[in-house]
């Protein structure tokens, strides 16, 4: 939000009332709406849908929002209060007593809802209303309510429905040093200081447009040195019709920038924001509709009385923020109430992100070749005490949590790409690689084997090498492990012990162990790095006060990270194996390497893994040392005999759904090879 539209915002708030730990002082109630038509979701009976605007107000002296960093530098009301507002979107039975009792918040992805993508396997919307949002209706079948709020302040409306926050300035004129990295796909003569393919987030805008008092060095990748550009050779701004026009929030570069080389700009930003208020909001907003019964205003909570628990869920940068808000000790309201009993993190590896810092940008993280210098793995990584023999530090991510007695039930979900490229490892390892952590009792980790990071999709190449993975890991698995979930912390029904490599069973191995026992595959290429994150240095006051000193970091010695083992085929050992990988007709993958006419072609995609097919027949193989299809699996009856076998124990551990092997083994059933 501009900071002009801010100023009278917080001017107008200021005049609201505001008694005890009210935290949401008013919610405004934009539209109701029936949802998807009036549908029936068996004994949860028809959905409706509550949108609006949610204004908080947090009190810098409570011990509960000592964590904010900046905090006390805001903008305060009357009553020394800090104001702003967020976004809101409520999915709810339209009686709630026939729902379940719990709330599910779905961590909002730069501003994106993803719970019915996921595990309604629903259309993808940010704007929920019809059937085809509702898709098989697994939430609502299982009478969830859904709740999504904003709490990223850099996320900007474009037209697609994004929740957004308004989160106020830290302070009026504060300036300071700040890093970005910037590396395309494509040559362009201009970027946005913070884009991504999600949308272009609102960065700090530099306080000078004079490239002489900024820094802008290129390099092939972070193993080369830099080359620095000379201040005539790229300006702030951005281009547009044939010509550069002064932005203080574009990198225009004269030449054009070279695809897949990384590009460092340390530059003088401003208009910080109070980034971590995003994550006290989000507290406070589950703390409202799980407890009052009315704003300060008079209007009524339309959950009020009908919420037991709350259970978080987020997907990759929002997994990372609902481990990076326990970490922080946002699982204890301005009350002292427990806000979330349950989470369930899928895909975030060991990282957490600069979510409560200083001219951090939220959306930055790192993986193999790019944003190594975000910090989104910090010291500590893994949720129990760890210290770590580099730098003598100690540290839990759920000590805060600990303290203050409200450590939710946690359930870490991983693919393969994030040990590839998210240091999954780390999450139960020691920094150095050389032992396995033992696993607290609330605490559980789940490899889904050979998958990618976000779930299976076309067999097209995309950025990469090689066809991308097409394994349908996300909604069957994490429909399994939220029933899991609800029990664990409904009815203290314990989950499935955890699934992960670990170094005592040889399953948790070395690059170079995957790489030499890989099979020959014409044409394939095979990896040459995965990420093993270095040990940052933002300066002494990065984790206390939010601040870097050191920009861009000093880089240390990196963490050890490990991969999990395979088997002849190239197919992971262990984890959850999903059906069509106890069974396969192809190597999954993790991991794939990025094609060239996207830069740095030895690299690893980001995110992205493989499906390599088996030849049908030994005839077809060419060179292939993997056995085909039908040396494998002589006739159709017998792969499906055996794919069955494998879906039936699969739900047996409790993996998979009944509705899941259903739609498993009827695609089973449509594949003919013989």
């Amino acid at each position: 939000m501009p900071r002009a539209a801010l100023v009278p915002l917080l001017g107008f708030l200021s005049v609201l009332p505001l008694t005890g730990p009210a935290e949401i002082v008013r919610l405004e109630v934009r539209e109701t709406i029936s949802f998807a038509g009036g549908r029936e979701f068996g004994a949860a009976g028809a959905y409706e849908r509550i949108s609006g605007r949610l204004w908080f107000a947090v009190d810098p002296a409570v011990p509960a929002n000592a964590r904010v960093h900046d905090l006390r530098l805001a903008p305060r009301s009357a009553d020394g209060r800090v104001e702003g507002w967020t976004d809101f979107c409520l999915l709810k039975p339209v009686n709630p007593g026939k729902g379940n009792g719990r709330l599910l918040y779905d961590v909002a992805n730069r501003g994106n809802k993803l719970a019915l993508w996921t595990f309604n396997s629903g259309e993808r919307s940010n704007d929920p209303r019809s059937e085809a949002h509702a898709g098989n209706g697994f939430l609502m079948r299982g009478g969830w309510s859904l709740l999504w709020t904003g709490w990223n302040g850099e996320v900007q409306e474009d037209g697609n429905h994004r929740l957004l926050a308004g989160l106020p300035p830290a302070g009026q004129g504060i300036t300071g040093p700040a890093h970005l990295e910037i590396s395309t796909t494509e040559r362009v003569f201009s970027r946005a200081f913070s884009w991504s393919p999600w949308g272009v987030s609102k960065a700090f805008p530099a306080a000078d447009l004079d490239t002489g008092r900024a820094r802008l060095t290129l390099r092939p990748d972070r193993y080369s040195a830099a080359v620095e550009l000379s201040p005539g050779d790229w300006a702030f701004a951005r281009w547009e019709d044939g010509r550069a026009v002064p932005d203080a929030t574009h990198v225009h570069i004269r030449e054009g920038f070279r695809p897949g080389w990384l590009y460092d700009l340390v530059y003088t930003a401003s208009q910080p924001r109070v980034n971590g208020l995003g994550l006290a909001a989000l507290r406070d907003a589950v703390a409202f509709f799980r407890h009052a019964d009315q704003d300060t205003r008079g209007t009524a909570n339309p959950m009020r009385g009908t919420l037991r628990q709350a259970v978080l869920f987020g997907i990759s940068q929002s997994a990372r923020l609902g481990h990076h808000f326990f970490y922080e000790g946002f699982n204890t309201d301005e009350a002292g109430r427990q806000v979330f009993e349950g989470a369930l993190l899928h895909v975030a590896g060991a990282g957490r992100g600069a979510f409560n810092h200083r001219f951090r940008m939220t959306t930055d993280y790192g993986t193999q070749h790019e944003g190594r210098l975000s910090g989104s793995e910090l010291f500590p990584l893994a949720p129990m005490p760890v210290m770590d023999p580099v730098t003598g530090q100690n540290g839990d991510t759920l000590e805060r949590a600990r303290a203050a007695g409200h450590v939710p039930k946690l359930i870490f979900t991983q693919t393969s790409t994030e040990y590839w490229s998210r240091a999954a490892s780390l999450l139960h390892t020691d920094p150095q690689g050389t032992r396995d952590l033992e696993l607290p009792p609330e605490v559980r980790v789940y490899l889904v084997a050979g998958a990618q990071h976000l779930g299976g999709g076309e067999a097209d190449r995309g950025n990469c090498q090689q066809p991308r993975n097409t394994l349908d890991d996300r909604g069957p698995v994490l429909r399994a492990l939220l029933v899991a979930l609800e029990g664990w912390v409904g009815d203290q029904k314990a989950p499935p012990p955890s699934r992960y490599p670990r170094l005592a069973d040889g399953t948790l191995v070395t690059r170079e162990a995957v790489v030499s026992g890989f099979p020959k595959i014409p044409g394939l290429n095979l990896p040459v790095h995965h990420y093993e994150p270095a040990r940052l240095d933002f300066g002494p006051r990065f984790d206390a006060e939010g601040i870097a000193e050191h920009v861009p970091p000093a880089v240390g010695m990196p963490y050890r990270t490990l991969l999990p083992a395979i088997d002849a085929d190239g197919n992971e050992t262990c984890g959850i194996l999903l059906p069509e990988v106890a069974v396969p007709l192809g190597t999954y993958t993790g991991w794939n390497l990025r094609a060239p006419e996207v830069g740095a072609e030895m690299m690893l995609s980001p995110l992205d893994g493989m499906f390599l097919p088996f030849a049908r027949t030994a005839a077809e193989r060419a060179g292939d040392s993997r056995r085909s299809i039908q040396e494998r699996h002589p006739t159709r009856a017998d792969y499906l005999d055996r794919i069955t076998r494998a879906a039936l124990a699969r739900q047996g551990e409790g993996f998979l759904l009944a509705e899941d092997v259903v739609a498993i083994l009827q695609r089973a059933a449509s594949r003919n090879f013989w």
